[in-house]
């Protein structure tokens, strides 16, 4: 289907819209079976002090809800996810009734029940007629267009599906579907007001089965059909390639079987290519080990399975972007965050070349004809921004990082995009400046990963020109002309600060938080962060040496009265609205890193340093007490910042380095030796 009206009407970041609408105190699911109590979960997690009415037609499922959200709630506290007095909040103020009278005062009410169009238009009417006017209705189906829901309502207006995935509590996606009937007003709000309740929304045209399910339905059939070729241990092993879990393994816990013979003929309205594999039907359960399990599989099937699963991979990507039902950016972000997917299918692409895709669909469309394939070039489905949105508010580029499965970390393709985008306008008399802000309200950005660091310790060299190589973005922000803006929403850590500080202005919500936790894993920050600091605000000298030497942590109000954060906002939308304004204040008034030679206060090693309970390495504080020193004495910004690169260099051949980066790799506290 043509994709004649945008998916995204106002804003690709969703925090950027300011809706009419608060956040509901009251709201509703229907339904708890299955999914309605682990989206009642959700909200009254995001929503503590809300009112949740959970309705059902039995009386037993309510009872086993309520058990299941008590549960959840005390394996939280239990796992010191959540502090009691938050648990008691979330597992109090919940109606769970057979009366869908209690829900008359909801603002949102949101149906989980069993997929079947007359119950479900069923249970609309009661709702419609409960409700108030102006109380929108959605619908959790995974796979049933939104116009064969909502087409008979009186207000189909203020309708759409809202599609969770599994578990819902915990799972980041949340499809929102545009539809013909649908107002612009209740797709903003909900695409707002998930992203404000902490999921990764994406808005998906009204198609069957979306984007998400399109693809992993059809990944579990094409499975269910290799069943001649391979057995279920030897196809999830294949898989495994590619996911974390095989399609049989996802299968069994998930009971899926009926669920992908209803999707599928559904599908089969496209054509009789998307027919369920008739033995899903007869199986309950599947054979199959757990995921890094020992299973052999010879080279001749495992080229068989390998093949068809990308075949069908790659079909379904294809045919998704071609028909506008989702966008490149969603359908690899939806692969990694809701299925799964190791890589998204467009970076399975990209590294695999379009030699080896030409080759792989060729091959697909001989064994399963009918299936689509790719009405453009190859190379033209990887011409989009991974891991960033670029949303324009006032001749201002708005860049948001967007990997909140990671809380915005860092990576080569972030940074590549970023100054990509920074290139791109920078000349270009249409935009002012730039905004660089994260994804969410957790994290601006939560530092780099790791990525191939771990095979450069112990060489000097390779670090330092690791550092070096890391640092483009920054380089370019201290010679643009056009101001650039860090948003801070949230923790901004190790890389990501370095970031930061290299922006024209900071300006940061009251409660983000700004820290150097590099010297706990046994390294120091090498893109800037002992450097840049004194550099930009000299007054902060003594609380940068405790930041870089001890990890400690900096709240955004204590940053503000050292001049680090120039300005605080209460909530994301004046934490925009202040950065564009700085963007406006620096027009032709760009602030320069200071040159030349600069004083800083006296720094001592502790005989034994901390950050707060656990105990640092002294020679690893000792290497970075030195590369602030000499950096400050450096008679330029370029040798300091170079005596920072060698500064990691030299930190990085350090017992403490291994110890601390392998801690990490393991999720376990470092042990320091000396």
């Amino acid at each position: 289907m043509a994709q004649e009206t945008p998916l995204y009407r106002t804003a690709y970041n969703p925090l950027l819209i300011q809706p009419d609408r608060s956040l509901p105190d009251e709201i509703a699911v229907i339904g708890a079976g299955t999914i309605g109590p682990d989206i009642g979960y959700y909200l009254k997690s995001a929503m503590p002090d809300c009112r949740l009415f959970l309705i059902d037609v039995v009386d037993d499922a309510l009872k086993r809800a309520e058990k299941r959200i008590t549960g959840y709630t005390e394996k939280a506290v239990a796992k010191k996810k959540m502090k009691p007095e938050k648990a008691a909040a979330v597992s109090q103020n919940i109606v769970y009734t057979t009366d869908y009278g209690a829900i008359k005062n909801c603002k949102l009410v949101i149906e989980a029940a069993t997929e079947s169009i007359p119950l479900k238009q069923k249970i609309f009417d009661t709702i419609e007629n409960i409700v108030a006017e102006d109380t929108i209705i959605t619908s959790n189906t995974s796979s049933i267009p939104a116009d064969r829901l909502f087409s008979s309502m009186k207000r189909p207006q203020r309708t759409t599906v809202t599609h969770f995935f599994a578990p819902a509590w915990r799972s980041l996606p949340v499809e929102v579907i545009s539809w013909e009937g649908g107002s612009d007003e209740v797709l903003d709000y909900l695409f707002w007001f998930f992203a404000k309740t902490g999921k990764a929304p994406i808005i998906t045209d009204n198609a069957i089965c979306f984007v998400l399910d399109r693809i992993f339905d059809n990944w579990c059939n094409e499975a269910a059909f290799l069943l001649n070729s391979a057995t279920a241990a030897e196809i999830d092993k294949v898989a495994e390639e590619f996911v974390f879990a095989g399609p049989f393994f996802v299968l069994n816990m998930a009971n899926g079987n009926p669920i992908i013979i209803e999707t599928n003929s559904l599908q089969m309205e496209e054509g009789p290519h998307y027919k369920p594999a008739p033995i899903l039907a007869s199986v309950d359960r599947w054979l199959t080990s757990r995921p890094g399990s020992q299973v052999t599989v010879e080279a001749d099937i495992k080229s068989t399975v390998r093949d068809r699963l990308l075949g069908i991979l790659f079909s379904q990507s294809f045919d998704i972007i071609d028909r506008g039902i989702g966008t490149r950016e969603d359908v690899n972000f939806g692969c990694q965050v809701a299925l799964g997917f190791r890589q998204g299918a467009l970076d399975l692409m990209r590294d695999m070349g379009v030699e080896e895709v030409e080759r792989i669909m060729k091959k697909f469309q001989q064994e399963r004809p009918g299936f689509p394939a790719p009405q453009q070039a190859i190379a033209a489905y990887q011409d989009f921004n991974r891991h960033i949105l670029v949303d324009d508010l006032k001749e201002v580029k708005i860049i948001t990082i967007r990997r909140p499965q990671a809380m915005n970390a860092l990576n080569d393709d972030v940074t590549d995009e970023i100054l990509a985008v920074l290139k791109k306008y920078t000349d270009d008399p249409a935009v002012k400046g730039f905004v660089i802000t994260g994804y969410g309200t957790a994290a601006f950005c939560a530092g780099a990963d790791i990525g191939k660091f771990p095979s450069m310790l112990g060489d000097p060299e390779a670090s330092a020109q690791y550092a070096r190589d890391c640092a483009n973005v920054q380089i370019f922000i201290d010679q643009m002309e056009k101001p650039v803006v860090a948003a801070v929403n949230g923790l901004a850590l190790g890389g990501g600060l370095e970031v930061a500080i290299r922006c024209h202005s900071m300006v940061a919500l009251e409660n983000a938080t700004l820290q150097f936790p590099e010297i706990s894993l046994g390294i120091l920050p090498g893109i800037g962060g002992c450097v840049v600091p004194y550099r930009r605000w000299p007054q902060g000298a003594a609380v940068f040496h405790e930041m870089i030497c001890l990890a400690k942590p900096l709240k955004a109000k204590d940053a503000a009265e050292i001049g680090m954060v120039t300005r605080l906002a209460k909530d994301y939308p004046d934490l925009i609205r202040t950065a564009i304004e700085e963007v406006e204040r620096l027009q032709g008034n760009i602030p320069r890193i200071a040159e030349g030679k600069i004083e800083i206060p006296d720094l001592s090693v502790p005989d034994e340093p901390r950050a707060g309970g656990l105990k640092l390495s002294p020679e690893a504080v000792s290497i970075a007490a030195k590369t602030i020193q000499q950096a400050a004495g450096s008679e330029n910004l370029t040798q300091a910042l170079e005596i920072g690169y060698r500064g990691f260099g030299e930190i990085a051949c350090t017992d403490a380095a291994k110890e601390g980066i392998s801690a990490f790799l393991e999720r376990r506290k470092p042990e320091f030796k000396k």
